[in-house]
């Protein structure tokens, strides 16, 4: 755990904003004044660019981002910097394998969402955090070769677990399959993962990943925890990550991330 920070990187959906999916104004004074403490400040998010950049603008970010969990790094002039598909074989094989399952299908392409329905109170959630209304489809083989990512979509914890186990055991060496959230079953390039995005935006940031702090709530995060000097969880995360940060701010609607700036990230400056 680092004692020195030059740099900040946060997840943004169960940690930047609150439950409405908001930046709250405690949260955006307390990046104004992480930045006037002289400290590089990001994002990086399981999110589209398009999602991303309601929250950059907020924030007047013009640092590199990284959506699509690292797999696309991006500034908020549009330049695309570093980006990444996944393979074809991969999005066939996976849409094999999850077969009729009961599960909502989604596949983000061209920065656009496309969804086998738009129904539903995740897909309402969706429409916010991709800042855009799905495209409805059946048929999603013309977008295999060009996918940043697929998500599945099901409130069976049981169902995504197995799920995710077969994906994982199947291609976990070419892909990376992860929950963004309990409900959601993300597969993104190898290369679209938070450690490897994190990498990449300290490089940009101009600080060593051992004085990078990141915050973040769900698994997918974990990968950045092991990358960055100093983790930082959210409070109403899973226990279990939870029990992979350095430390543990409160909850996403209560400021956690201003919490986390003023009482554990500034003293470290």
């Amino acid at each position: 755990m680092s004692d020195r920070i030059r740099a900040v990187v946060s997840d943004v959906d169960g940690t930047l904003v609150d439950r409405k999916k908001q930046l709250t104004p405690g949260t955006i004074a307390a990046v104004g004044r992480l930045r006037a403490a002289g400290l590089g400040f990001t994002i990086i998010s399981a999110r589209p660019r398009s999602g991303m950049m309601p929250i950059a603008d907020a924030l007047a970010l013009d640092e590199p981002m990284g959506a699509f969990n690292g797999g696309t790094i991006f500034r908020r002039d549009g330049t695309v910097l570093e980006q990444h598909w996944i393979e074809r074989d991969i999005v066939t094989a996976m849409f094999d394998l999850v077969g009729d399952a009961p599960v909502d299908r989604w596949v983000f392409a061209d920065d656009l969402w496309y969804a086998s329905t738009d129904q539903g109170h995740h897909t309402d959630s969706e429409r916010v955090s991709s800042n855009q209304a799905p495209i409805v489809t059946q048929d999603f083989t013309g977008l295999y070769d060009r996918a940043d990512k697929l998500t599945f979509v099901s409130d069976d914890p049981a169902l995504l677990g197995t799920l995710s186990d077969r994906a994982r055991a199947a291609f976990g060496d070419r892909a990376t399959v992860v929950q963004s959230q309990t409900y959601y079953l993300d597969v993104t390039a190898l290369a679209a993962n938070k450690g490897d995005g994190v990498t990449l935006l300290a490089e940009a940031l101009g600080a060593p990943l051992a004085e990078v702090a990141v915050i973040g709530d769900q698994a997918n995060d974990v990968a950045m925890f092991d990358r960055a000097g100093l983790s930082i969880a959210m409070g109403q995360g899973p226990a279990e990550v939870r029990a992979k940060a350095d430390l543990v701010t409160a909850g996403n609607d209560a400021d956690g991330v201003a919490q986390a700036i003023d009482t554990i990230i500034l003293p470290r400056r």
